[in-house]
């Protein structure tokens, strides 16, 4: 398995303990109220599991698992590939403390855009590895 796919898996799996433990955090306040402020961490836990987990889970199987050609290795566009994991990263933190901050428009904001980076350079990737059956 490649470097990068180990980086994204990997990240993803975090993602998805995070987003696990505020979401328990969140079902047992339901129970047992600890602290009503709690409840702003809603936001994150979606954040993580959505974006966190999922999107970077399936960027980090589709940098294995999409074909390579003789004529051009995996790493060609290696780049974009690293660009899309450290933007998708950076923008769920903004997200999150955006989301967390009472004055965060302009970091939640931020993270989104970067996170649409994100999904740009990992498409702008992955469009030379995807051809018809025609070749």
């Amino acid at each position: 398995m490649p470097r990068l796919s180990q980086w994204l898996i990997r990240a993803a799996l975090l993602y998805l303990l995070a987003g696990f433990t505020v979401g328990a955090l969140l079902l047992g306040h339901k129970g047992v109220p600890f602290h009503p402020a709690l409840w702003s961490w809603l936001p994150a836990h979606i954040e993580f599991l959505l974006i966190g987990w999922i999107m970077q889970l399936t960027m980090g199987v589709a940098y294995w698992i999409l074909p390579r050609f003789w004529d051009k290795p995996r790493d060609a566009d290696l780049l974009y590939a690293q660009m899309a994991f450290v933007l998708l990263n950076v923008g769920i933190g903004l997200v999150v403390i955006g989301g967390l901050w009472r004055d965060g428009r302009a970091l939640l904001w931020l993270g989104r855009a970067m996170e649409l980076g994100a999904a740009v350079a990992f498409a702008r990737y992955a469009w030379g590895r995807v051809v018809g059956r025609q070749g």
